[in-house]
């Protein structure tokens, strides 16, 4: 007959002939415990199927193992593969998270979202938020007030913050620098949002680099989008308004990209002899592309990685306080090649 016993330690500790202790002491891998002891209680542990309740055990020892995630954004590609790899980093370490998600940048959402996370004992605070400047006013003093060790996702080195950053200046390097070896001079930009600080770092990559080629005149070159494939559309048709002559562009995400390749086939400009494009993220259709889509490919998994990492060793120096030196931790792009820029012979 069918019972609904939960299956508590005791009963592991009955079956197996030995202490609760002992089944503790197996349960938390100590080493004081003889691998026969080890290897029967397991074993009465698999054919009991008792799952031991890993919050109240976290919590007794004054800890929840529990991170709180902050994000937004989701329709964003970017912000998706973060998540991502927050989640598979934070299983392979231990941590389970709670994710709130900040879809309006006002202080009394941030209060309520950050009131909330403390109330469930958080042991530290992801900032997956993108470093966007009216997000960003009054948040530090703010943060530096949470008794908990927070890691800010792309943002600007500020103070002692510990941050994980993908290098969205050197992504832009990358992206002209093809350009200009691929023979393109007239090489505008479209560029993401412009108080979002990645878009802002994308920009400089791109300035930079001509300058450096001797080219300039950059202000007519510049067209502002919004991330959306409609901006990129309306971007292009804006960029030759400004400057005929355009021969190339960086996009600066591949959505953008998307409406770039749209507004070019309406006017008869050929993609890459009459105009050669890359974007940015390279995001699982850019090889589907027609022609594929030439992109630097940000690997936001790892950056979310790393933002678990930075904040494993954060909490560790927290609880033992010890002394802890945040830092930024960058993750570099790669320029990936395909048929958008590379001009027929």
């Amino acid at each position: 007959m069918a019972h609904n016993h939960k299956i508590t330690i005791k009963d592991v500790a009955k079956a197996a002939g030995v202490s609760t202790q002992t089944v503790s002491r197996v349960l938390n891998n100590r080493h004081d415990v003889s691998p026969e002891t080890r290897a029967r209680v397991q074993e009465v542990i698999a054919n009991l199927g008792y799952a031991p309740n890993v919050l109240a055990r976290s919590l007794s020892r004054g800890r929840s193992n529990t991170l709180g995630v902050v994000g937004f954004g989701l329709g964003y590609y970017g912000s998706t593969s973060v998540l991502t790899g927050i989640e598979q980093k934070s299983n392979e370490l231990g941590f389970s998270f709670i994710l709130s998600l900040l879809d309006r940048f006002e202080m009394e959402r941030v209060d309520e979202i950050l009131r909330d996370l403390l109330s469930r004992q958080v042991e530290g605070i992801i900032w997956a938020v993108p470093g966007i400047s009216q997000a960003l006013r009054g948040l530090p003093k703010k943060l530096s007030d949470i008794p908990i060790p927070v890691v800010f996702l792309n943002k600007e080195k500020t103070n002692d913050d510990a941050i994980a950053a993908m290098d969205n200046r050197l992504g832009g390097h990358l992206a002209t620098e093809h350009l200009l070896e691929q023979g393109y001079r007239r090489i505008g930009i479209i560029t993401g949002p412009a108080e979002w600080w990645e878009a802002q770092q994308r920009e400089l990559g791109w300035r930079e680099t001509m300058l450096e080629a001797g080219l300039d005149d950059l202000d007519n070159l510049k067209v502002e989008g919004d991330w959306t494939a409609a901006s990129g559309e309306v971007g292009l048709h804006s960029l030759i308004a400004k400057a005929p002559d355009v021969d190339a562009i960086f996009v600066s995400n591949d959505q953008m990209s998307l409406g770039v390749f749209q507004a070019a086939r309406r006017i008869g400009m050929e993609v890459p002899n009459d105009l050669g494009i890359v974007g940015f993220d390279d995001i699982p259709e850019a090889a589907y592309f027609y022609p594929s889509l030439t992109t630097v490919r940000q690997n936001a998994k790892k950056l979310g990685a790393i933002a678990v990492e930075q904040m494993a060793k954060f909490i560790q120096a927290h609880q033992n306080n010890e002394d802890f030196k945040p830092d930024i931790s960058w993750v570099k792009p790669s320029l990936v090649v395909r048929k958008s820029s590379i001009q027929e012979s």
